[in-house]
């Protein structure tokens, strides 16, 4: 019988998207290595993909199935990982919140997101507001 419970929560889908707004606002997936934050000044996108990301002149992120299609030569490439920051995320914030997938794109690499439950967490996060900043 204590079986049961257990059973259950595995039977549970673990939903992949979360929000959380301390310290700062944030947007994981951690099936896909995506992070987004909100410090109240900056918008931050970090994308972890396993064997690295190419040095490339453009990063680009797209969105199905309704777009937008969003590129930028402002990124960076530490190994690993790829960081983009910007004042505005608002066609960041559409496309997670409005699609099923995103195909971020640099070089010859990509790297798709499954968008499943993502929209709550990503209204959640366009509404938060940073708490002041401790230290």
């Amino acid at each position: 019988m204590r079986l049961i419970p257990v059973l259950l929560l595995l039977a549970t889908p673990l939903h992949a998207w979360e929000f959380s707004p301390t310290p700062v606002c944030t947007l994981t997936d951690a099936k896909s290595g995506t992070v987004l934050t909100y410090d109240g000044a900056v918008y931050d996108i970090t994308l972890t993909r396993p064997g690295g990301w190419p040095l490339a002149d453009v990063f680009a992120i797209r969105f199905a199935p309704v777009g937008p299609t969003i590129s930028t030569s402002r990124h960076q490439v530490e190994g690993d990982t790829l960081r983009v920051e910007d004042r505005g995320f608002g066609n960041v914030l559409n496309g997670l919140e409005l699609n099923t997938t995103a195909t971020a794109l640099t070089g010859d690499a990509a790297l798709t997101i499954d968008l499943t439950g993502a929209a709550a967490p990503t209204r959640a996060f366009r509404a938060c507001t940073p708490g002041p900043a401790i230290g």
